[in-house]
């Protein structure tokens, strides 16, 4: 299925080539990295280096020169298994530094490896792969945050949203994870329990990389019960057994593999009552739901403690796309969250990085918008003044709303990934 799915972020990815000695795609295993790495070889004419394959990846620990010294460029998938190749990369580039010589791929963050950050510092250029986006799965060309950075108004619609709840629940669901959209039902769930054992052993365990891998699997899944919540590590790891300065190097390695991430807080300087804490969101909004045993029929029915969930699992899938879309754009902009110590507080800040413009971003999971779901940004709104681009609150009823008074507005979530 991956094949038939195009990527948005091909294209920035050629042009980066043009622009770095060295262009990184990281992200979570399975998410179409090597499927990216394949369509650039065809593009190029070049043969991709499998360090998955044991005998490719013992040649390469063998004799990392002779890889790293073949006509660019030299595409290098799941980099990670063989760090010997970076340090003979250097050493090519130290010859010759031009645009495209190398394009790696990794599934472990590339600064939580040991003296990798150092190796090629000024050389090398990093391209997040997400999970697929709702627009890349429906085969159109989503822009909304761009829009939203220029005005939220210009999102409106007058055209009704016609995506029920079953239908939100269904997205939410499925995720992004190509293999995993090819599959439902229980077929569905045995690739996610596949998925996540694979990346524990492969990734954190096999390399020894901790000493506590029994506790990995259960930690991961009480982050997932805190997904879209500020992140309680302590918390987490008390639930498994675990101290809070082990649980904390756990789940630092559990966001290195891609499997969990980091929301960080925003504004800290803007106020002393704002808090500090980063938020935590599983990296995939279906892999969150299969750890919490959350199925489609359950998660869409209207039982009180299921609600609650469900709110949470809709906030992750639309940061999610969020920090997709951002993915994109030639102007990243900065992601955040919101929250001062006395209870306000706003899911998701989008900083435009060239002039400082704010939009604030609230996610609810019922079909009306009430005034106190909008208190948070109007509360932004007032401390921002002029660098408070707008509001957005996104919920799953069917129309937009304007409150041109507040200068915030309401859109049905599938906003995000309309053709625009």
């Amino acid at each position: 299925m991956t094949e038939l799915i195009g990527r948005r972020l091909e294209a920035v990815a050629r042009t980066r080539m043009a622009e770095a000695p060295v262009v990184l795609l990281q992200g979570p295993r399975s998410v179409g990295k090597s499927t990216l790495l394949r369509l650039l070889a065809g593009a190029y004419g070049q043969p991709v280096v499998d360090l998955d394959d044991p005998a490719v990846r013992a040649a390469a620990t063998d004799d990392p020169a002779l890889f790293a010294s073949a006509p660019p460029p030299v595409l290098i998938d799941e980099y990670q298994h063989a760090p010997e190749l970076l340090a003979a990369i250097k050493a090519e580039l130290n010859r010759d530094g031009s645009p495209g010589r190398f394009v790696l791929t990794g599934s472990v963050r590339f600064d939580s490896l040991p003296l990798v950050a150092e190796s090629l510092t000024g050389r090398l250029h990093r391209l997040e792969i997400h999970p697929l986006s709702q627009g890349e799965i429906d085969s159109r060309r989503e822009n909304l945050i761009e829009t939203l950075l220029r005005d939220p108004h210009e999102a409106i619609s007058s055209e009704a949203s016609t995506t029920t709840r079953a239908g939100y629940v269904e997205r939410i669901t499925r995720g992004g994870f190509p293999m995993a959209l090819a599959r439902s039902g229980a077929a569905r769930d045995r690739w996610f329990d596949d998925y996540l054992a694979l990346c524990l052993e492969r990734d954190l365990i096999d390399p020894g990389r901790t000493r506590r891998p029994a506790e990995l699997g259960p930690l991961m899944s009480r982050l997932a019960m805190q997904t879209a919540q500020v992140l309680n590590v302590s918390a987490a790891g008390a639930d498994v057994g675990l101290s809070a300065s082990t649980a904390t190097a756990l789940v630092d390695l559990l966001e290195a593999a891609f499997l969990v991430r980091r929301l960080p807080a925003w504004g800290k300087t803007l106020r002393a009552a704002t808090a500090s804490r980063p938020k935590v969101h599983v990296v995939d909004s279906a892999l969150a739901a299969r750890l919490l045993r959350l199925p489609p029929e359950r998660l869409a029915a209207p039982e009180p403690t299921v609600l609650a969930q469900l709110g949470h699992l809709l906030e992750s899938f639309v940061v999610g796309e969020i920090l997709k879309q951002a993915s994109w754009m030639e102007y990243p902009p900065h992601v955040g969250h919101w929250r001062t110590h006395d209870g306000a507080e706003v899911d998701v800040i989008i900083e435009d990085g060239r002039d400082g413009s704010v939009v604030g971003v609230e996610v609810k999971a019922g079909s009306r918008v009430h005034p106190r779901d909008r208190r948070g940004l109007r509360r932004l709104r007032d401390l921002l003044g002029e660098r408070f681009r707008g509001g957005v609150v996104f919920h799953t009823g069917a129309h937009c709303i304007r409150y041109n008074d507040e200068r915030i507005v309401a859109l049905p979530v599938d906003r995000l990934w309309a053709e625009t």
